[in-house]
This record gives structure tokens, C-alpha cells and sequence, in this order.
């Protein structure tokens, strides 16, 4: 009978004991092979953080086994990304991680993912933002995870869906126009080395500080360090290899002045004294590479005084058979092509003809007009003398000889010779206070600034004249400009509406109701140095005379600052034909980003500003556009000491 009941308790002992323990260790196994496993780092992560009585979390300061504690390596970051289809189609352009050594784990009822990116000795090839120290962590501060919702992870798996179809290019393009994408600048730990400078010198001035003799000496230990490192370093490349060791030291020197100086208040109010002082710094700084410049182009380099000088001498040794030029009768032939150039700069002016010349199809056609002051007459005669301009006609003119043109005819010479004028520019207590120091120049006391207005009188048997200023380079053939219909207009010239500085309520008093009730403050300004004058139309319509009325009106500088800009614009108001841009380039004397295309199609090329190709605050990449026309093997310039 014991034997017949045994098999039945076997079985049902079988089936009560043993069935659950193998269903649930299937069950098991097969949940384990179904997620994937989590690393030790992860289980690390998951424990680096207890939550204390209060709810409140705190940062547990723990190091990785390897570190030691001379040399404290930075703490892993962490980027949650959102999966990819699945771990298969995952590829490195999914996810934007700062370093090549990268592990990412997935979840099957996580959407997001975590990817570790380990700083190590490769950290200075890679240029990634430095990561939060550990000394930061155990300051408590902590970093927020980044979550997503349900109706977000299912936009993420349609968008990683389709993406997954497509090639690793259009992968990686698609990553970088997303709004979370990391840019990675070059010059990171640059700026960063900078702001640690600045943080010590701040801890360096607090009391609490200074009462440390230890803790001073160790930070102004650092301070040497990171500035040796620094050097005159402007991106990460040009940083040594010990400089990420020299960011960490310092940081965590930084750390300890902040637990001992814990008053935030005072280190703020530090800072801003520091931002204060360093803004009147530069305000004061501005002002003095303001005046300086100012000052370079006012001056006459060495060279350029000694040529017109060693010029005169060689003129003054000619017969007066040989002072004289040729083709004088092309001189009033109004159907040639005609220049007029008022400058007292020989080289420039030389420029300015051998570049016209040398891209004219008939040089014989074109005549040149110069006309200077006294003082540098002989030089310019002798120039020209010694280097005929080829088959061109060329004269050079004093603008003494033009003995109509004085203070009874003309306004503006009236006030250019006037006390209050001459103090204006002179006087050195004014020099310090004028906010306008481009006005101060004292070329717009010269006449030969204003010659242009009175073409008329000075060229009075000619119909047209193509205006030059000597700081130009002429690069093609300009015949085609005394062919234009100016459809009745006085003045062709190039509209510069570009750029909101060239219209004319920067050069205009629209606070003058005698502005305001004429002229458009939005109204397109015009470029002088390569206008074509149609003569005939502005005898017709008296520009000259409505030249002389305006600038009696500013006979006290209250409608437009001096200069030959703003009172152009106002003569030739609604007098101006456009030209096509390609005729005139302009912003080689200041800017140095003109586009190089622009630059290359222009005919005429303008160096406006102070940075004039023949001083040495040239901008070097314009330089040899004008350098090029220039015979710096010629023997007055050798004896000048003239060189590129």
C-alpha cells in the first residue's frame, strides 16, 4: 500500500516544489537575454547619489580606482540622446559626443540613452568643452538630466526610422541642423584659462584671502603657471601640452578659495569694479588708437617728404627749354578723353597715370590734368618730366595760377583762411576734446580738396572730365565713360546703398530745418574719387553757384561737418547718375573684409579711409594692388629709401 502512494507524493511533490523554481528560473533567463546587462559604470552612476532624511539629494565624492591623488583626472560626462530604431541602426552620427570612446547602453523601456564620454590624455587633440571638475562636485552643485516625453520618443523613433535609411552623410547632416547641436570652439580653454586669471586676481583682493598666507602664495603660484601657459596663445592649438594639467591645478586651488571666501556678495561687487575699470580702459584705449591713426595719416612719411624735395632740386637745374611738356596743343580738345587729378602726393599721383595708362587702348586720347600747390609744383613738373606717361598728354598746374579763385569769389576760402578755422584744427586743448577727429584733418584746409567744385572755371573749353582722387588705382580701360547719356544729369558717379552709414543722415544735420525740409534722410549717397562731370549741363544749371549759397549757409559748421562729401551731396541732389558698381570699388583705405571679386572686376579701385596704400598702416592684402604700379628701383625713390 506505501509503495503504491509513493509515486503519486513524488509527483505531487515534483509539481509543487520543483515546477515554480524551474518556471521562474526560465523566466528569469529569459528577461536576461532579452535587456541587455548593465555595466559596472552604470551601477557606479546609478549609486553615486543618495537621497538624504529630507528628501535632498547629495553628490557622493567618489573617485575611480585608478586615479590617484596627485593627478585628478575629470569626471565622466554624461549626454542622453534619444534611440535610434534600435541599437543595430545606431551609427556615430546618431549621437553628438564629444569623444571618440563611447559605450552606449540601451533600455527597453527607455526611450533615452546614455552615452559616456571619457576624458583622458587625448583631450587636447580633441578641443571639447573642459568638464565640470571634481572639485565641483563636491561643492554640491549638480547637473540637470535631460528627459523627454512619450509624444517626443515616438516623433524621435519616426524621425530615427527614416534616417536610418539614408547614407552616414546625409546622417551627419541632418544631426548638425538640429537646435541641441554642440559647437565646439577653438579657443575653449583659452577663454577658460583667461576667466581663471581673472576669478584668482578677484580672490587675490578679499581680506579673508589675503589674512591666508599659504593659500596666497599656492594661488599666486597658479597664476604663474596658467600665465606661462597662456602666453600669447588665441586657440587651443597654440596652447602646451601641459595646459589642461595647469586648468585642473588651478581649479581646484580656485575651489579652495571659495570655501574659504563663501561671501558671494563680495566677490560680485569685486567684479564689477573689475568690469567698470576694464570698460574705461578701453573707452580710453579707443581714443588713443583713434587720435593715433589720425595722426599717421596726417603725417608725411620720410620717404614721401624727401622725394618731392630731391624732385625740386633736379627741376630747378633745367633749362627753361626743358621744363615744358609735350602735345600742348591737346590741352582744350574737348573730343579727347580728360583727367582731372588735385593732389599734392607724387607718388600717388604717378600711380594714378601709370595705372590709366597702362589698361588705355589708346593712350594718345587720354590727357591728364594735374593740378597741385605750390610747394610741390616743381616736384610734380619733374616727375613727369624725367617719366613721360608714354603717348599721353600731361599737365601739371599750381593752383596759384588760378588767380579768380579767391576769398571774394569763394565762400569756403573764405572760411577755410579764418581764425576760428585755423584754431579748430591747431589747437591742442580742442584735439583732446572733439569727439570727431576725422574732421580734423588738415587736408580739408586745403583748396586742392575743393578744386572739384569749380571744374568749370578751370577747364572751361572742355564738355566732360573724368574726376580722379590720387588714392585711387584705375584697372581697366575708362574710355566708355565719355560716351554715357547722363539723361540730363551733372554728376556720374557709383551710389553706395549698401550700407546704412552711406546715406545721408550720417553726413547731413536733419535737426536743421534747412536739412529736413530739402533732402531725404534715407536718400542713397554717391562715391567721389571717379565721377564723370558733364561740364556743359553744369554751366547750364549753375551748379557752382548753388555750391557757394550752401556752404554760406554752414558758414558756422551747423549743417554738416567738413569735408567735400556732404556738401557734394547737396549740390548734386537729384543731379546724379548711377553708375554700375563695377566701375568704382570702394573701402580699401579702412575695411579690410571687400570682397576680393568685387575687388578684382572693379575698373576703379578707391583705398578711402586713413589707411592709405603709401603709409605703413596699410592693409597688407590691398597694398600690392597700388605697390604694383610703383618703380621701386627708380633712383629717386632709392635715394628716398622708398621700398614695398
Amino acid at each position: 500500500m506505501m509503495l503504491m502512494l509513493r509515486k503519486p507524493v513524488v509527483m505531487l511533490l515534483f509539481f509543487t516544489v520543483m515546477a515554480p523554481i524551474l518556471l521562474y528560473t526560465d523566466r528569469l533567463g529569459s528577461s536576461f537575454m532579452s535587456t541587455p546587462s548593465f555595466s559596472r559604470d552604470e551601477y557606479t552612476e546609478d549609486v553615486s547619489s543618495f537621497t538624504l532624511g529630507g528628501g535632498e539629494v547629495a553628490q557622493l565624492n567618489l573617485l575611480p580606482e585608478k586615479e590617484s591623488s596627485k593627478a585628478l583626472k575629470e569626471p565622466e560626462g554624461l549626454i542622453y540622446t534619444s534611440i535610434h530604431n534600435s541599437s543595430s541602426n545606431a551609427t556615430a552620427a546618431d549621437t553628438v559626443l564629444p569623444s571618440h570612446d563611447v559605450t552606449p547602453q540601451f533600455s527597453q523601456d527607455k526611450v533615452e540613452h546614455k552615452a559616456r564620454a571619457l576624458s583622458a590624455a587625448h583631450d587636447e587633440e580633441n578641443n571639447e568643452n573642459p568638464i565640470r571638475q571634481v572639485t565641483d562636485q563636491r561643492d554640491g552643485e549638480s547637473k540637470p538630466e535631460l528627459r523627454v516625453s512619450d509624444e517626443e520618443n515616438k516623433d524621435k523613433q519616426k524621425s530615427a526610422e527614416n534616417s536610418s535609411r539614408s547614407d552616414m552623410k546625409g546622417s551627419m547632416k541632418t544631426q548638425t541642423e538640429k537646435p541641441n547641436e554642440q559647437i565646439i570652439l577653438p579657443d575653449v580653454r583659452v577663454r577658460q584659462l583667461k576667466d581663471q586669471l581673472i576669478r584668482a586676481k578677484v580672490y587675490l583682493s578679499l581680506a579673508l584671502i589675503r589674512n591666508n598666507p599659504h593659500f596666497t602664495r599656492e594661488l599666486r603660484l597658479r597664476m604663474k603657471e596658467v600665465q606661462r601657459a597662456l602666453g600669447d596663445a588665441t586657440k587651443d592649438s597654440d596652447l602646451p601640452r601641459n595646459a589642461n594639467e595647469k586648468l585642473k591645478a588651478m581649479e581646484q586651488t580656485l575651489a579652495k578659495g571659495k570655501q574659504i571666501q563663501d561671501d558671494c556678495a563680495s566677490v560680485v561687487k569685486k567684479l564689477r569694479a573689475i568690469l567698470h575699470s576694464t570698460e574705461e580702459q578701453l573707452r580710453v584705449h579707443k581714443k588713443q588708437t583713434m587720435f593715433l591713426t589720425q595722426l599717421t595719416a596726417k603725417t608725411l612719411p620720410k620717404g614721401l617728404h624727401c622725394l618731392p624735395l630731391r624732385l625740386s632740386a633736379e627741376y630747378f637745374n633745367l633749362n627753361t627749354s626743358e621744363q615744358h611738356f609735350p602735345n600742348e596743343e591737346k590741352l582744350e580738345e574737348p573730343k579727347l578723353h580728360h583727367y582731372a587729378l588735385f593732389s599734392d602726393n607724387v607718388l600717388a599721383a604717378a600711380v594714378v597715370v601709370n595705372s590709366t595708362i597702362s589698361h588705355a587702348k589708346d593712350p594718345s586720347k587720354h590727357v591728364f590734368h594735374i593740378v597741385t600747390d605750390r610747394l610741390n609744383y616743381a616736384a610734380m613738373k619733374m616727375w613727369f618730366i624725367a617719366n613721360a606717361p608714354g603717348k599721353a598728354t600731361i599737365q601739371v598746374q599750381s593752383v596759384e595760377e588760378f588767380t579768380w579763385l579767391n576769398s571774394s569769389y569763394s565762400p569756403v576760402l573764405r572760411q577755410l583762411g579764418s581764425r576760428s578755422m585755423i584754431d579748430y584744427y591747431f589747437r591742442a586743448s580742442r584735439a583732446n576734446s572733439d569727439q570727431n577727429l576725422k574732421y580734423r584733418n588738415p587736408k580739408y584746409l586745403s583748396i586742392l580738396n575743393h578744386l572739384r567744385f569749380y571744374l568749370p572755371e578751370i577747364f572751361p573749353k572742355l564738355n566732360k572730365v573724368l574726376f580722379l582722387d590720387d588714392d585711387v588705382v584705375v584697372q581697366k580701360d575708362l574710355t566708355r565713360l565719355w560716351s554715357f547719356d547722363l539723361k540730363g544729369k551733372v554728376n556720374g558717379a557709383v551710389e553706395t546703398c549698401g550700407e546704412n552709414f552711406h546715406r545721408f543722415d550720417r553726413y547731413l544735420n536733419f535737426s536743421n530745418p534747412l536739412i529736413s525740409k530739402n533732402f531725404d534722410p534715407r536718400a542713397c549717397g554717391w562715391a567721389y574719387g571717379m565721377n564723370i562731370f558733364d561740364l556743359e549741363e553744369w554751366r547750364r544749371q549753375n551748379i557752382t553757384e548753388v555750391y557757394h549759397s550752401w556752404q554760406r549757409l554752414n558758414h558756422d559748421r551747423l549743417l554738416w561737418k567738413l569735408g567735400t562729401l556732404p556738401p557734394g551731396l547737396i549740390t548734386f541732389w537729384n543731379r546724379t547718375y548711377p553708375l554700375d558698381r563695377t566701375w568704382h570699388a570702394l573701402g580699401l583705405g579702412y575695411n579690410p573684409n571687400v570682397n576680393l571679386k568685387e575687388i578684382d572686376r572693379a575698373a576703379v579701385i578707391h583705398y578711402n579711409g586713413n589707411m592709405k596704400p603709401w603709409l605703413e598702416i596699410a592693409i597688407p592684402k590691398y597694398r600690392n594692388y597700388w605697390a604694383k604700379y610703383v618703380d621701386y628701383d627708380h633712383i629717386y625713390l632709392r635715394e628716398c629709401n622708398i621700398n614695398p
